[in-house]
Order: C-alpha cells, then structure tokens, then sequence
C-alpha cells in the first residue's frame, strides 16, 4: 500500500488514515483503490473491535479529485460515458465493503468533509467532528448528484426533506448544523477528535463483539439500500452524458462558474 493510504493497528483499534494533505486529501481513483485494500486488510486483522477514519492536514477530504473524470477514458474505453451505471457501481462498491463490514466504524472528521469524502463519512457507522468542519454534497452544483450512496443514506440518517435542501442547493452547513440534523454524532474541540473517538471505540469495545455485529446488520438491514444505490446509478449515467455536466468539468478546470444550460 502506498502512502496515499496509511493503516495502523493500536490494540483493538484499526486506523485507516487518508494521507494526501497537499491535495487536500482528494479521492483520486487510484486512493480509492488503496482505500479499498485498507479495508480489506481491516476485514482479515485480528482482534479489531473498532476501526477509526481519518485524514491528515487541514481537513478530512474535499472530496472527488475532479481531475479522475479525465482518467475514465483510459479506465472504461472510449465510450465511458455510455457505461456510467458501471463507473458508479465499481465506486459503489468500495464504500459499500466498508459500510458491511460487521466491526463498529467512527468517521473523524474536521476542516472539510465535502461530496465523496461524506459520502464515505455516511457509510460508517458513527461521526465525530470538530467544530471548524464544513460538511456538505456539492455534485449539483457540477451538473450531478452524490451517487456513491450519498443521496441514499444522507435520506435514511437525516429524512428526505432535510436532504432535499442539502443536495438541491449543494450547501455545506457547520459543526452544530450536521449535529442538530443528526448528520453528526458528537461536536468536539479540534484537539478532542482522536481522543473522542478512542474513548467511543473503548466504550463499544467492552461489549461483545458477535452481538455489535450482529446487532450493526439489522440495523442496516431495515433499510433498502440496494434500490437506492440502482436509483443512484441509472440518474448519474443519465447526467453524464449532459452538456451541463461536461461543460463543468470545462470550467473547474480553469476555476470558472459553470453556466447550466439544462441540457
């Protein structure tokens, strides 16, 4: 594993660490393939009770690298836009490996937790933020919509009404906003994070572990997800081939505001 990705194993706390400050800890296609393989390698560890996510620097994640739609040519063939059910099911899947995983996972989160990087965030278990940290799903604001599970389970944490207004406007909202939505489990000081969530992991870890695990199934079992994540797929390669969405994809590049033509 490269390190864009970093894991660490402290007791029974699993640490899978994003590792890109300098790139704001974006999510190139090649870091969510490492992060894939960093779940993985939570799945086959022993004696994990917990597993911890974070980032290093000054936030969490911004989000998807913008510049991966360029690689999806060279990934999927030259007709990718036709096949964006796949392209959105491949991603799919990593966040979903880690949502099944039957070990209790804590999203720490701070500075900025933008687009897939919530995404991710949604698919563990429980979420700590700091009081600086920015959350939000801006996809329509570049012609698309969160499609890696986030409109399904932003809708199942926090109600449809409440993920209407955040994906309709693309808005991100505080530490105290995510909190009072449900989006955040706890709001703590900056230099509270990593012990906040320590103390959590320690608190789960003194029940037992085959009854968290099992009792984390049902509960994600009552919802139905698979529907959602289809929904997801069929929207996202609908607008793919939209002269909105390309067209933004144009203008990030050269750090101007898209102008969306409804095409």
């Amino acid at each position: 594993m490269s390190e864009g990705i970093l894991t660490r194993t402290r007791g029974a706390i699993f640490e899978i660490i994003l590792n890109r400050p300098d790139k704001r800890n974006a999510l190139s296609n090649a870091l969510c393939k490492e992060f894939d393989q960093a779940v993985m390698a939570a799945t086959r560890a022993s004696g994990i009770r917990c597993v911890l996510i974070r980032g290093e620097g000054k936030g969490f994640s911004a989000g998807i690298d913008v510049t991966s739609f360029m690689e999806l040519k060279d990934i999927y063939g030259e007709h990718w836009i036709a096949r964006g059910r796949m392209i959105t099911a491949d991603i799919q899947q990593i966040v979903n490996r880690l949502e099944r995983l039957e070990i209790p996972t804590i999203a720490l989160l701070h500075g900025f937790c933008l687009g897939m990087a919530l995404e991710l965030a949604l698919a563990c278990d429980l979420r700590i933020g700091t009081e600086d940290v920015k959350l939000g799903l801006p996809e329509t604001l570049l012609g698309l919509i969160p499609d890696v599970g986030g409109t399904t389970r932003l809708t199942r944490l926090i109600g449809p009404a409440r993920a209407k207004e955040l994906i309709f406007t693309g808005r991100s909202v505080d530490a105290a906003t995510a909190e009072r939505y449900g989006l955040l489990n706890k709001v703590v000081a900056s230099a509270d994070l990593l012990p906040a969530a320590e103390a959590l992991a320690a608190e789960i870890s003194r029940a037992a572990p085959l009854a968290v695990g099992m009792a984390k199934r049902v509960i994600d079992g009552l919802a139905d997800n698979e529907r959602g994540f289809m929904l997801e797929g069929w929207a996202q390669s609908q607008l793919f081939g939209t002269e909105d969405f390309m067209g933004a994809i144009k203008s990030f590049a050269v750090k101007e505001t898209p102008t969306f033509k409804g095409r």
